[in-house]
Parts: C-alpha cells; sequence; structure tokens
C-alpha cells in the first residue's frame, strides 16, 4: 500500500533522512521507532509532503504522491498527532467534519459519518456533538483528534506520537481502542513514536531508526530475537531494565 524509496532529506549538508526505503503492505501497521533526531516525523511528513524530500519517491496504491497536490493528497490521507490540533471556536461535531466539508460531502453524508466516528471513539454524539474542545479531557481532544483522521474514510493513516502526552491509564486505553478501530476498518497506518512498549503493542512490524538511517526492520519478535546492532539491542532492553530497576527499588522499601 505503501511504498518509500530511497526517500532522502537533507538541509544544507544535513542529512535528517537518509536513502531509506520501506514497504507497507496493506492492513499492515509499521512502526517507525528511534530517538530524539532519528528521523522518524520526517519521514511520517515526507508521505503526506508536508516535508517535501530532497530525493527519492513515495507510492501510496500504487501512485507516485508527487502526482497529487499536496493539499489534495493530505485530505485523503488520514493524520492524527500529539498537539490534537482541534479549532477551539467550533464544536465537536464541526472539528470531526472539516475535512469532508472541504472536499464537497454532502450534509446528510457529513452528518452520517460523523454520528458513527463518534460512536466508534466511544464519545455518543448525543453527548458529545455540540460540546467544544475546552469541555473535553485531554482523552476525549484525543479522539476526537483520532475521529477526524478517519473522517473522509481514508485506507492510509499516519499517526505522529498521538498518545504521548497522556497519563499512562488513559494512554492503554486509547491504545486498545485504536487497535480496535484499525482492525474493524483495515486501516494501513504508519506510526511514530519513541516509546518501545507501544511499538510493540501496536506495531505488526516496527522500523528502528538511527540517526536518519533505517538500522533494522522486522516483526516485534524478531527485533528482541535478533537485534541488527547494538543500538536496537540497546533500545528495546532500556525499558525491560527500567521495569526491574523500579521492582528492585520497590522491594527495597517494603
Amino acid at each position: 500500500m505503501i511504498e518509500i524509496e530511497s526517500l532522502t532529506k537533507r538541509y544544507d549538508t544535513d542529512a535528517v533522512v537518509e536513502n531509506l526505503s520501506l514497504s507497507i503492505a496493506q492492513g499492515e501497521l509499521l512502526v517507525l521507532l528511534g530517538g530524539s533526531g532519528s528521523g522518524k516525523t520526517t519521514t511520517l511528513k515526507m508521505v503526506n509532503r508536508l516535508i517535501e524530500p530532497t530525493s527519492g519517491r513515495v507510492r501510496i496504491a500504487g501512485r507516485d504522491t508527487r502526482d497529487t497536490s499536496g493539499p489534495l493528497l493530505r485530505r485523503n490521507i488520514g493524520y492524527c498527532f500529539q498537539e490534537i490540533g482541534l479549532f477551539p471556536h467550533m464544536t465537536v461535531a464541526e472539528n470531526v467534519a472539516i475535512t469532508p466539508s472541504l472536499l464537497g460531502w454532502d450534509e446528510g453524508r457529513i452528518r452520517r459519518r460523523v454520528e458513527t466516528l463518534l460512536e466508534l471513539v466511544e464519545l455518543p454524539a448525543s453527548e458529545f456533538h455540540d460540546r467544544l474542545p475546552t469541555a473535553l479531557s485531554g482523552g476525549q481532544q484525543q479522539r476526537v483528534g483520532l475521529a477526524r483522521a478517519l473522517a473522509a474514510e481514508p485506507d492510509v493513516m499516519l499517526l505522529d506520537e498521538p498518545f504521548g502526552a497522556l497519563d499512562p491509564l488513559i494512554r492503554d486505553r486509547l491504545q486498545g481502542s485504536f487497535r480496535r478501530i484499525r482492525a474493524e476498518l483495515g486501516l494501513t497506518a504508519l506510526f511514530v513514536t519513541h516509546d518501545v512498549v507501544e511499538a510493540m503493542i501496536l506495531g505488526d512490524r516496527i522500523a528502528v531508526l538511527q540517526a536518519g538511517r533505517l538500522a533494522q526492520v522486522g516483526t516485534p519478535a524478531e527485533l528482541v530475537e535478533e537485534p541488527a546492532n547494538d543500538y536496537v539491542a540497546e533500545l528495546l532492553q532500556t525499558p525491560l531494565r527500567r521495569a526491574a530497576a523500579a521492582r528492585a527499588l520497590g522491594a527495597g522499601s517494603e
């Protein structure tokens, strides 16, 4: 569904992403995992041309993304990010309806789609349709952002650390909701995170980026069992060591 071929982004002589090639199958969720400055978000934004690559190309469903204008391309790709970006003066329903309205859908179709999506993200239209974003919790706002990203019935979704700012309990719940929604809709997704546990939970495969280059791509089990280099091994072991340290600290205080 998504083919990334020799994708490169340079600013002057500095390469943020260098010669990156990846393939994401239809219905697959591929996680881009890495530390700060590894090129994850830059790669994601080159897929929908929020950032134009220096070289290389992206194909979606066999079509070169350069053959479509950036704004039109983005209207047909779901995009969900950590900052959410809801319009504060617009209701929940109006925020969700933005992209279908831009695409010229008729009012009846938009209304039905909004109601369906609010139910899907567990924000019943009867309760949340007319609320303003300021009346919502952080988790509820993120659900509205997810509904908005799904509004135009995209086949492809891009997600840039969408749950990163939430507390752990809400984050776990939204991860579960997202897994259910993705399975129900058969979405192809590219998901950026620096959280190894989140990558393991959500990803069908994980692409580890290191200084703008692909260090390894594989299933969670493949990365754990056969890390390609010390960086991948260290990255995957860090949360396990933290958990062990936390358990030891707890035991010592008893």
